[in-house]
């Protein structure tokens, strides 16, 4: 059964994890960790919005990639959101240990602008009501 309330819960909260983001941008004020947990925590919130609103059950997980699996039994097409598995470890992990020196540092701009997507797919499917 389709729980528009949760969605609308979790869709509130995966907007202001995305929000803040966007002032997230600078690596020398934020450490990797912190964006990255944040990336995660909205693409979390978001993906079990949407599972809300389709009326399915969803494990309690961190996992994006198990959730992303759940979406696709759904019938949903989340071909594009793949790219934010790789912030599982933020999660957990990196929350209580260093990310310590990556050759290359995350690209803000790229997580951002996928995770923001997801963030307004979900929003506009709850706002209507639709799946």
């Amino acid at each position: 059964m389709r729980d528009l309330r949760q969605a609308r819960s979790m869709i509130g909260m995966a907007i202001k994890d995305c929000r803040a983001l966007a002032g997230m941008m600078d690596f020398e004020v934020f450490a990797e960790e912190v964006f990255g947990f944040h990336v995660q925590q909205s693409a979390e919130k978001a993906m079990k919005a949407w599972l809300a609103l389709l009326g399915s059950e969803y494990p309690l997980t961190h996992d994006l990639s198990i959730l992303l699996r759940f979406l696709t039994e759904a019938g949903q097409d989340v071909e594009q959101y793949w790219d934010l598995v790789e912030f599982n470890a933020f999660a957990v992990q990196f929350r209580y240990e260093s990310f310590g020196s990556p050759d290359e540092p995350l690209n803000r701009v790229d997580a951002l602008n996928t995770v923001h997507r997801l963030v307004e797919h979900v929003r506009n499917l709850v706002d209507t009501g639709s799946e």
